[in-house]
């Protein structure tokens, strides 16, 4: 399945699990080699798990008249957006395309943001509006459906890294943790040598509110670390869309490790962390 534009008719039944054993093996090899789809699949994964945990809950619930005054002007301001843009484009004349075109590359390829924007539009609004709407009461009960959550927000800003090239020091996201979570804290000592290298950090959303997360690369894959403020679960380790999901208690704060990799190397990793970040 070379073209992934041949996947879209596979990627529903594939998350219902209504595929045979061919097809899903067929798709199975295509995720594993195509991180774009492997990270929408992911996140559709995420959205039909949720659902069908609060599948009762959702028949007699209706979400709070703030989120959809909030979703109706995301829904105006991105139709604005794509007139706007639209329109610029299409006025502009080939001189001026062609002048910016070396400096942006390939940017104006439809096929571009449309393999890397959709997936992290798709873990926004889970985040915002499966998490905003329903996961209030949920998330404080279940490690499971927490670790969904995270993996969405994984995947969706190591997409926006990947768009954007960002890198922060190890002194800035100190510094951005003490303000946005009054949060002292020291970051690992030599993590290269356990093949990490940060990435940067941002405060992302949850069902219970904002965490703090952390990004890695561990020998060039994404890892994340999300700490919850004012949280404490139990230990456990989740196997979740594809990837594993380390969680331990330290103090009132709770960190979750994510990442893509086997469940030893996510282990040796949280280990290390744990180690290291209170």
């Amino acid at each position: 399945m070379p073209d992934c534009k041949k996947l879209d008719p596979f990627v529903t039944p594939y998350v219902d699990g209504q595929l045979d054993a061919a097809d899903r093996a067929e798709v199975d090899a295509h995720l594993r080699a195509c991180p774009p789809c492997h990270a929408r699949v992911v996140v559709e994964q995420s959205v039909h798990d949720l659902l069908s945990t609060r599948k009762q809950a959702l028949k007699r619930e209706c979400a709070p008249a703030a989120l959809r005054t909030r979703c109706a002007g995301a829904a105006r301001a991105d139709l604005k957006v794509r007139t706007t843009t639209t329109t610029e484009v299409g006025t502009t004349t080939d001189g001026v395309v062609q002048a910016f075109r070396p400096a942006i590359g390939g940017l104006f390829r439809p096929a571009f943001w449309r393999a890397r924007i959709r997936p992290l539009a798709l873990a926004a609004s889970l985040v915002l509006v499966v998490g905003g709407a329903f996961l209030y009461g949920v998330t404080d009960r279940s490690n499971r459906i927490m670790a969904a959550e995270l993996v969405a927000d994984h995947v969706k800003c190591f997409g926006l890294n990947r768009v954007l090239s960002t890198q922060q020091q190890a002194s800035i996201v100190e510094g951005a943790m003490a303000s946005s979570f009054g949060w002292q804290m020291r970051l690992p000592e030599r993590p290269q040598q356990i093949g990490l290298e940060l990435v940067g950090a941002r405060p992302c959303l949850y069902g219970e509110g904002r965490v703090a997360h952390i990004m890695y690369r561990h020998n060039g894959h994404p890892v994340s670390v999300f700490m919850l403020p004012r949280t404490v679960r139990p230990s456990d380790l989740i196997d979740i869309m594809g990837h594993e999901a380390a969680i331990w208690p330290s103090g009132d704060h709770t960190f979750v490790l994510v990442a893509r990799e086997p469940r030893a190397e996510v282990e040796r990793m949280a280990s290390f962390v744990h180690a290291a970040l209170r």
